[in-house]
């Protein structure tokens, strides 16, 4: 298994209607399913010195996490976003000018070399983050962008800047839509991604119709299985990106990825919330999957 894997970007608080509070972010998801598999990855983001940031470095040094890459900022608050379902499907209002919208690159820790470096849209919308992402971006030597799109806080700018500089990318139908409106069919509009500069794989996922991985003249697709529990699908896609991360880290062939990530996204919208704090979760993957 590759062990060098940074991941950049928000680490927050997801604040459910009920008052409850469960650990979230894109990135931070996916550092936790990573840990949990025992890739050990190195999460670059940024918290406030208050209840909440110093909750979240509890977390992770419980779940044996690294704080090496989290920064303290004495200025601006923790990360949080109130999250609302309509009809089984998240809605977010995402707060503005949080610690993560300032993640300092002359903070980094030491990177190491060729390292896969992960990460989504969100952290890209403050031009202090962004400028610290664009160094640490040309220092990685594998590139995974999980197109997260949340409005209003992306611009095709900066979306389709960061797609010209990966190599992988993850995203939904609705996002491929937005991103490529000039396009009549999902196929059309994945053939002009991937002809595009240095990207060699799209990972498209559907909800109830599964998830395709596409590569230059090939397509794999995968469905889940028709007896899945939802309690809600927050993370879901988190999920399913870290099981593609861990994957092409290990040489996965791409029907095993697919197959692999759909199974644990499936567990996942069986959970409130984006990640489980129980070890005994993941026990199952980790054996199935001899990590």
């Amino acid at each position: 298994m590759a062990k060098n894997i940074v991941i950049f970007g928000e680490v927050l608080w997801d604040i459910f209607p009920d008052g409850n509070q469960k650990l979230g972010g894109a990135p931070f998801n996916v550092a936790w399913h990573l840990q949990a598999f025992g890739a050990n990855p190195l999460l670059i983001s940024r918290v406030g010195v208050d209840d909440l940031g110093l909750a979240i470095q509890t977390k992770m040094q419980a779940w044996q996490m690294t704080l090496a890459g989290l920064q303290i900022d004495e200025i601006h608050p923790t990360g949080t976003v109130k999250v609302t379902l309509e009809k089984g499907q998240p809605q977010y209002e995402i707060t503005a000018d949080c610690a993560y919208d300032f993640i300092d690159h002359q903070q980094f820790p030491p990177l190491g070399a060729n390292f896969w470096l992960y990460h989504g849209s969100l952290a890209l919308r403050n031009a202090v983050s962004q400028g610290s992402f664009r160094a640490l971006q040309q220092q990685a030597d594998q590139i995974f962008f999980d197109v997260n799109l949340r409005q209003p806080w992306w611009t095709a700018v900066t979306i389709n800047s960061a797609l010209a500089a990966s190599q992988y990318v993850k995203l939904n139908t609705e996002e491929l839509t937005l991103l490529t409106p000039e396009f009549a069919s999902i196929d059309l509009a994945i053939n002009h991604l991937l002809s595009q500069d240095s990207l060699q794989q799209i990972i498209l996922t559907a909800g109830e119709a599964g998830a395709s991985l596409y590569t230059q003249g090939d397509r794999q697709q995968i469905s889940p299985q028709k007896n899945t529990t939802v309690v809600d699908t927050v993370g879901a896609g988190d999920a399913f990106c870290s099981v593609c991360l861990l994957g092409l880290t290990s040489n996965w062939p791409p029907s095993l990825i697919l197959e692999r990530a759909q199974a644990f996204a499936s567990a996942v919208v069986g959970i409130r919330g984006a990640v489980s704090e129980d070890p005994h979760f993941y026990q199952p993957f980790i054996q199935a999957w001899r990590l």
